[in-house]
């Protein structure tokens, strides 16, 4: 579920708290400032965001002090990311250090428009085409981080099985596979991969996300069916980490995954 950002909320809240001080209902708001009762209570709930002549218009009816157009300049919707997401989503854009594990799915971060567009043809609940381009441009948006934080270091560790399943179909797979070795050439991320048959593997828990930020001080972020959890607890996040690193072990050696992604891409 997407849903509206902690600042588009905060706002509402602001409108109604002064709406109410003022002693006005949603239907006396909107004729005064001429717009309908149902926009007014869009913007309330944190649900739409509200155009220039709105905000301009309710802070003249609710005592023209200027702290509603002030707010509104920080307002935020960030469409297409889901509502658990959003936390960890502030944490990549200013981190030093992002470690993905995944056995589920190709990270958003490498995945191709196609590959993502198979990955929302099979939603459930089905998603309309404006939630489709959302959810798509939330992800062309993140993967800005590869040119834009060069000084940040990304290291990734993928399942063998996430290529041989070929979501999307070959073509697709193609595709994705040369994203993956396109991303792979540059000099802040490593990439590995995870073979099919491997005896000893400490990531059978689940994907795991790590973070360090600026002040050296880490993060984690767990992911399941319509959530996610972002951990602080300073004692998890270690242990956590200890599996990602032992994981980089068992995985195949850079070479040796670029080697893996090219032979299985000629064999599609």
């Amino acid at each position: 579920m997407v849903e509206s950002s902690d600042s588009l909320r905060t706002f509402g809240a602001m409108v109604q708290a002064l709406r109410e001080h003022a002693g006005l209902s949603r239907e006396e708001l909107a004729e005064v400032i001429g717009y309908s009762k149902h926009m007014v209570a869009s913007v309330e709930l944190g649900r739409r965001i509200p155009d220039v002549a709105f905000v301009e218009g309710v802070d003249r009816a609710l005592g023209n002090t200027g702290a509603l157009i002030r707010a509104a300049q920080h307002l935020g919707r960030q469409p297409g990311l889901a509502a658990w997401f959003r936390k960890w989503a502030k944490l990549e854009v200013a981190a030093i250090t992002l470690y993905t594990y995944e056995c589920r799915m190709i990270p958003g971060l490498l995945q191709t428009e196609a590959y993502a567009q198979a990955l929302f043809a099979d939603q459930l609940p089905p998603l309309d085409d404006e939630q489709i381009e959302e959810r798509w441009g939330a992800r062309a948006e993140r993967q800005r981080l590869f040119r834009e934080r060069a000084n940040t270091a990304f290291g990734f560790i993928l399942e063998e099985h996430l290529f041989l399943r070929r979501t999307g179909g070959p073509a697709v797979t193609r595709g994705l596979i040369d994203r993956v070795l396109e991303v792979s050439e540059l000099r802040n991320v490593d990439i590995q991969v995870m073979p099919l048959v491997q005896e000893s593997h400490s990531g059978l828990q689940g994907p795991i996300r790590l973070s360090e930020t600026p002040e050296n001080r880490w993060f984690a972020y767990l992911e399941g069916q319509e959530s996610g959890q972002l951990v602080s607890d300073a004692k998890v996040v270690s242990v956590l980490k200890q599996r990602y690193v032992r994981m980089r072990s068992q995985a195949l050696t850079i070479r040796d995954s670029m080697s893996l992604l090219q032979r299985m891409r000629g064999d599609l």
